[in-house]
């Protein structure tokens, strides 16, 4: 691929960004992109178990993305097969020499954020804004362009080892790293590497490795009670809402730590049937954050005494379970040290950090964790990509000559053995 083609790929995933486990159109489009290179390509169970997946999309909202994507220009039967067996993908490409299995993670997943239409707004200039009413507002479009493109630099197999790329649904919310570690395909790989753009830092900045991150765990809590009449029973019916609003208090009034930064937030709280009825359900979700893995665990298991407590006091059932969750990260200093050497030597790139701690949540940690324990190594390198806007919001944007710098970093990285 070359520049104008890396921009009209980077383009189109961007005009058509599908949310957490309903990338159908994009995963169809980056199997399109590499379906002539020399190239394995995983799919379905082979690349991801989405069996403990909650709250994975129903089959109509499925249905309803499936038909955007058609709509958008996508084969019917390409549709239809990622719908029906999930969105990622893994695709491995054999160099020519032995050596190690390098790994990538590219996450391909966009946000329930209805994008800027000010003229000013760069896609909105150039006509690839989107008006699905989502949008790749953290520079997804732009990682699974670099995963694209990396494929395709090294098409002619000169390197030693391999490469597997992870083209990973369901990131926003943490979801899908674990359904591909789940599936195995992080098993044999002997480095771990995630990119990222990084929208506050300028074009021709790079980070070696974040280091840190918050630990989260994404939680769902079903209340279950019992309706009756507000006025003329009100003692007969068991109030879920009441219950929920009694642990949202308890949640957030939990102490904070003096070993550990740490986050906690109820997001979402849908509760009732009607003015005039005791509610008898209520459906709560939050999150736990912590820069100590330990402490978040030990978050969790007070808002589960938390919930258990709320849920008695009102005579209700309650239900907790864990949707989403990642960990902090320790990169390995050799990794980083050659992520430097080669960022230091590109002529596009005039800044390189060296490490830099990261305030958020990644589920990329998980499977850079998942190698390091089984001997490998890794690290989590940051593009910088000149965003005019924060991250998540509906004006941020991906400055497109950064895309070809993390293709050439890699492509040196992984030539280089």
């Amino acid at each position: 691929m070359d520049i104008e083609e890396l921009r009209a790929f980077r383009r189109e995933l961007h005009r058509h960004p599908e949310p957490a486990f309903v990338e159908i159109g994009t995963a169809a489009r980056i199997a399109r992109a590499v379906e002539d290179l020399p190239v394995t390509v995983l799919t379905g169970k082979d690349a991801h178990d989405l069996a403990p997946v909650v709250n994975y999309p129903s089959p109509r909202t499925l249905a309803e993305w499936a038909a955007r994507a058609v709509d958008s220009g996508i084969p019917p039967e390409r549709a239809r097969y990622f719908q029906e067996n999930g969105t990622a993908l893994v695709v491995d490409l054999a160099g020519a020499r032995p050596g190690p299995r390098w790994g990538l993670r590219t996450d391909i997943d966009a946000l329930p954020i209805r994008e800027s239409a000010d003229p000013a707004h760069f896609p909105a200039a150039n006509g690839f804004a989107a008006v699905n009413g989502a949008m790749h507002a953290c520079g997804h479009d732009a990682n699974a362009t670099i995963g694209v493109g990396l494929l395709h630099r090294l098409a002619d197999r000169d390197f030693a080892g391999s490469l597997r790329v992870l083209f990973q649904p369901a990131e926003e919310g943490v979801r899908g790293a674990q359904t591909m570690i789940d599936a195995g395909v992080a098993d044999d790989i002997d480095v771990m590497l995630a990119v990222h753009m990084a929208g506050e830092l300028g074009v021709g900045h790079v980070v070696g490795s974040f280091t840190g991150g918050m630990a989260t765990r994404k939680l769902k809590v079903d209340f279950t009670g019992r309706a009756s009449h507000a006025a003329g029973s009100p003692e007969s019916g068991r109030n879920a809402l009441l219950a929920a609003a009694m642990a949202t208090l308890a949640i957030m009034a939990l102490p904070r730590y003096g070993s550990a930064d740490t986050r906690l937030n109820v997001g979402t709280l849908v509760a009732g049937d009607g003015v005039n009825i005791v509610p008898s359900s209520a459906v709560m979700t939050c999150e736990a954050r912590a820069t100590d893995d330990e402490v978040v665990d030990e978050l969790v298991d007070r808002i589960r005494s938390i919930v258990d407590g709320a849920a008695r006091a009102q005579g209700v059932e309650a239900a907790l379970v864990v949707t989403g969750r990642s960990a902090t990260v320790t990169p390995d200093d050799d990794v980083v040290d050659r992520i430097v050497d080669v960022a230091a030597a590109h002529p596009g790139v005039a800044e390189v950090t060296r490490t830099q701690a990261f305030a958020g949540s990644d589920d990329a940690n998980l499977l850079i964790r998942h190698v390091q324990r089984r001997g490998g190594k890794g690290a989590y390198l940051m593009i910088g990509g000149g965003s005019p806007g924060p991250h998540h919001s509906a004006d941020f944007d991906v400055a497109e000559e950064s895309i070809p710098i993390g293709i050439d970093l890699l492509e040196s990285l992984i030539r280089r053995g």
